[in-house]
């Protein structure tokens, strides 16, 4: 009777999923881009010119004059064209105002007015980034457990597809939910750079099918959405690793690129500026403490770096702590490591280092680490069967989920081990949750992710192979998969920092949902 009941549920899903009509994106008006072409060289046949074999000496000193005099102007006007071309190929580091992000993403003027109007609603007061106490929703007994659990599955078991729009061009790499309660505020970073910005349950424009005809409401992208181009150029090597905003007031968004630099666009002033670069290497992730003083940033060689963001970024510090790319990191848990960021701050630098910013070399970190002092700079080191995609504290800094390409999600209660101080005693997980994480080549890798909401029992979210969105409680004692007209791999995911029944999720397409009550819907 179970397999028959399984084979009517999957049928009775792709039956849902053949109705459901894929969202109609609004039609933008397509800009005329600068013309900037790579310079081409003429061949010598095409450029000789016929000679008068008569002409006089005279004639000829003129001819020759007037020729060397064309040839210096095209040579100059080919190097100032190899100048632009190449120009146009490299990262910004200047300081750039909204009104440019927004002219390089081709808004409409009158979409950018409206970008800047949601922006500074949301700006108008401070928003900091809460956390909550080590011990909130830590009983003396199961039955306290088992009565939150329950409260969130209430919560979270009413969740449906209320939204979705083709927020970005291209796959979507990272995203940040926004903590203002009046507006479901979500941040996208895509593969060419691009920072889509989406209002989920904004009124939503009429849109026209081919035949002039007005699109159903339910065929139509729900709210409205924006795109800026913080990082140049729009081309794969500026794909937005990771999305922040700034935990003191949420008033700007961190992005970090494979352009190699890390930018803090501000809603109040309107200004893009970059706070931090690093040449020829990938900056993976970041994160920024709650206090928003500092940022520690990952790098594709294997490298941390903090930076303090009272000082210049000349004073960046660099330990290389791995020969291979770390993915990842969260308040110095670095993958599958723990590291005490103290201690790796007391770490002495060559003198004659030249390399920004200074860096602890890795043979110089082995040889520090051998060492008794050094040994305590690792607090814990958890291996794993498979790479580390992620690996990321709760609210409450008790409890660590990493995911793995060995298919497996695993949650570790660390408390304890805190409190005693030094080194952790156990490796082992409090729980292994089998999850297929073998997203491939075309799909962004999936990464387990905390709600930051503190007020609430602690839960992540995670997408799954099976084109859905996967809840699950730090105890596991929640589970719920989604599968309301979802047609793609919900790769990349993230959960309202101030409501519990809020959810976003993301596609390799750049298409979004918004997870919520269905008496939310638009």
């Amino acid at each position: 009777m179970a397999r028959t009941h399984g084979i009517a549920s999957s049928l009775e899903r792709a039956k849902l999923l053949s109705k459901a009509k894929p969202i109609q994106p609004k039609k933008r008006i397509k800009r005329e881009k600068p013309d900037i072409q790579e310079p081409r060289r003429q061949s010598l046949r095409l450029r000789r010119e016929v000679v008068d074999p008569n002409e006089s000496p005279l004639k000829k000193r003129k001819r020759e004059a007037e020729a060397e005099k064309l040839r210096q102007k095209q040579e100059e006007e080919r190097f100032e064209q190899e100048e632009r071309a190449r120009q146009a190929k490299k990262p910004r580091h200047e300081d750039l105002d909204l009104s440019a992000l927004a002219e390089a993403a081709e808004l409409t003027p009158k979409e950018f007015s409206s970008l800047t109007a949601t922006l500074q609603l949301v700006a108008r007061e401070p928003q900091p980034r809460r956390i909550a106490s080590r011990d909130a929703f830590v009983f003396d007994n199961d039955s306290k457990d088992k009565e939150e659990i329950s409260r969130l599955k209430e919560s979270l078991q009413n969740l449906k597809v209320v939204s979705r729009a083709k927020v970005t061009q291209e796959r979507i790499y990272s995203a940040a939910y926004h903590p203002e309660k009046s507006k479901d505020l979500i941040f996208f970073g895509d593969k060419y750079g691009q920072l889509g910005i989406w209002d989920a349950r904004a009124a939503s424009d009429e849109v026209e099918d081919e035949d002039g005809d007005v699109t159903a409401p339910e065929n139509r992208e729900g709210g409205k959405y924006w795109r800026l181009q913080p990082h140049w150029p729009a081309a794969s090597k500026s794909s937005i690793s990771a999305v922040k905003l700034d935990p003191i007031d949420a008033h700007s968004v961190f992005t970090s690129a494979y352009d190699c630099t890390i930018r803090n666009t501000s809603f109040t002033s309107g200004l893009s500026r970059e706070v931090f670069a690093i040449t020829d290497t990938l900056i993976s992730s970041f994160d920024l403490p709650p206090t928003g003083n500092e940022m520690w940033i990952s790098d594709a060689d294997g490298g941390l770096t903090h930076l303090d963001l009272r000082q210049d970024k000349a004073h960046a510090r660099r330990w290389a702590l791995s020969g291979q790319k770390i993915g990842c990191l969260n308040n110095v848990v670095v993958l599958d490591r723990i590291w005490d960021a103290r201690m790796l701050q007391d770490i002495p630098l060559n003198p004659m280092a030249e390399r920004y910013p200074l860096t602890n070399e890795l043979d110089e970190m082995e040889e520090y680490m051998s060492s008794p002092k050094g040994k305590k700079a690792l607090v814990a080191e958890w291996p794993h069967n498979k790479s580390v995609s992620a690996a990321y504290w709760d609210p409450r800094g008790r409890s660590i989920v990493s995911t793995s390409y060995d298919d497996k999600l695993r949650i570790w209660d660390v408390a304890d081990e805190l409190k005693r101080g030094g080194s952790f005693r156990s490796s082992k997980p409090f729980c292994s949750i089998q999850h297929n994480c073998q997203t491939g080549r075309w799909l962004t890798i999936l990464k387990a992710q905390w709600t930051p909401n503190p007020d609430v029992y602690p839960h992540f979210t995670v997408g799954n192979m099976n084109q859905s969105l996967d809840i699950f409680s730090s105890k596991v004692g929640a589970s719920f998969n989604m599968y309301k007209l979802i047609t793609a791999v919900q790769a990349v995911t993230c959960s309202h920092p101030s409501i519990v029944e809020r959810a976003a999720s993301a596609n390799a397409s750049g298409r979004c949902v918004l997870w919520a009550p269905s008496s939310e819907s638009n």
